[in-house]
């Protein structure tokens, strides 16, 4: 499988790659410096280098040569309004032209937990945020792509477990970054799963098996 990762520079995107790589799929990216993309073709990844802001969809549909998933992970994680906008929204919006444009049929989104957040005193930036998400979730969801959107819970660093609870609402805990890429490279082999939206959270389950429990 060829898969491209916006957001590939990222905590998720660099263990998704990984995780990919392992697999003997061909990853592909997009970063905004040279050294990153320096690091990452150290690692097996293939990236190009643009500001996502400033491409057009038609030019990063011309990255998307081959690519049988598109995989989007960047995220502003409820920073000013204007990057939420730039990146959450718009970016979004645009990687979905992009991939009808290149005929990349398969498109997956890390999103977030809508209750995430809830009741501790959210800014205002914060609400946004969460409002773009939201939004973005039902658009991604009109598409005409063999799409998927994953929400994660709270994400935290530590090593992952390799079991999760996973299915269409899941309660807001946390769930490690490592245990999130793991289960979207699960998902992305698993054609059977499609125009779903699935929720993520810490459990006992092996992700092989909750993956498979989630095939209709």
């Amino acid at each position: 499988m060829k898969v491209f990762i916006i957001g590939v520079s990222g905590a998720v995107g660099r263990l998704l790659a990984g995780q990919l790589i392992d697999r003997g799929d061909d990853v592909l990216g997009l970063v905004r410096r040279d050294q990153q993309r320096a690091d990452l073709s150290a690692r097996g990844v293939d990236a190009s280098v643009a500001d996502l802001a400033g491409l057009t969809a038609d030019s990063l549909a011309s990255m998307l040569d081959g690519v049988d998933a598109l995989v989007y992970t960047a995220g502003s994680n409820g920073g000013a309004r204007e990057v939420t906008a730039a990146i959450d929204g718009e970016g979004v919006v645009k990687a979905l032209e992009a991939a009808g444009l290149a005929a990349v049929h398969r498109f997956a989104l890390v999103s977030v937990l809508p209750e995430a957040g809830r009741g501790q005193g959210l800014s205002e930036d914060e609400e946004f945020y969460f409002a773009v998400k939201k939004l973005i979730d039902v658009t991604v969801s009109e598409s005409d792509l063999d799409w998927l959107i994953l929400r994660p819970s709270l994400l935290v660093d530590r090593p992952g477990t390799g079991t999760v609870a996973l299915g269409p609402a899941q309660p807001h805990d946390e769930i490690t970054r490592e245990d999130v890429a793991a289960t979207l490279a699960a998902l992305l082999h698993e054609p059977r799963i499609r125009r779903q939206i699935l929720e993520l959270n810490q459990g006992s389950t092996p992700i092989i098996i909750a993956v498979q429990a989630n095939i209709r």
